[in-house]
């Protein structure tokens, strides 16, 4: 493999789609067929699941995969992964104007709202252990200190670079979390909603993790169980929501990776001897 497609690096954007075409038309298919499919709501009991386009899409990339039907070689997947920064990016300029037209309700918020952000913290305490029993490295950092969404993923390419483990970790969990996650979460808040241990309100605000298909899957879910705080649920996920993407990136930025990347160092020469030993890759 030359140089050029080894690093990714065009003089031009027409350079670049002659070279990786496929990937631009298998995503574009990807979205018309995802989009068309739509929402799909399956109820359980009192609440519902809720399959987004999303989850489609990243069904079909797998079946197209090296590892399926072989119709995407290794190579496309190396230049893809390079364009997920480049597809995020309106999502972070997104967040920066969100930030903007909600700063009196971030100045008028509450305790609650202001400390709700630093409930996504127990998520590394609880993760990372597992993830170094199960033989990850370096990669357990990225997976691990949050629920790795769009600026999350931003944070991580920015601080250990696109290329490194810590990247591919995020990026895993990012295309887990966009199949598995909203399933999770719709029925998470089912099972939750249906004890009746929490206001329905609590319940909403915490809907809103920072990622909005999440959000969406599990206020759905409450809404189908208590019909008649529907309006009240919704505006407490989206304020939660809205705060968790604002308050996100400095706790992401500030305690959360250096928490999770300090915890790794800690116990990955403790656990190290217990963990999976990761399969040997096959010469090629």
């Amino acid at each position: 493999m030359s140089g050029q497609k080894e690093t990714y690096v065009y003089a031009s954007l027409k350079e670049r789609f002659k070279t990786e075409w496929l990937i631009f038309v298998l995503a574009f298919v990807f979205i018309l067929i995802a989009d068309n499919i739509g929402q799909i709501e399956v109820v359980v009991g009192k609440g519902k699941l809720i399959l987004f386009p999303i989850f489609y899409a990243i069904i079909l990339g797998i079946l197209c995969g090296p590892q399926v039907l072989k119709i995407v070689k290794p190579e496309h997947v190396k230049a893809a992964s390079k364009l997920v920064v480049v597809g995020i990016c309106p999502f972070i300029a997104k967040l920066g104007i969100t930030a903007g037209a909600n700063i009196e309700l971030i100045l008028d918020a509450g305790p609650a709202l202001l400390l709700h952000g630093f409930g996504n913290l127990l998520g590394p305490i609880l993760a990372v252990p597992v993830a170094i029993l199960l033989g990850m490295k370096r990669e357990t950092v990225g997976a691990c200190h949050s629920i790795n969404r769009e600026y999350h993923m931003a944070l991580i390419n920015n601080i250990y670079g696109p290329d490194s483990d810590e990247a591919r970790g995020s990026l895993s969990i990012y295309i887990v979390g966009g199949m598995v996650g909203t399933i999770y979460f719709g029925l998470m808040a089912s099972v939750i909603g249906m004890t009746g241990w929490f206001h329905p309100q609590v319940m909403g605000l915490a809907s809103g993790v920072g990622a909005g298909i999440m959000m969406a899957s599990s206020s759905a879910s409450l809404c189908a169980i208590y019909p008649e705080m529907a309006e009240t649920i919704t505006t407490m996920a989206s304020v939660g929501e809205t705060i968790a993407g604002i308050t996100g990136i400095y706790i992401t930025m500030f305690i959360a990776i250096p928490l999770c990347d300090k915890y790794y160092s800690v116990l990955e020469p403790k656990l190290r001897k217990l963990a999976l030993k990761p399969r040997e890759e096959k010469s090629v």
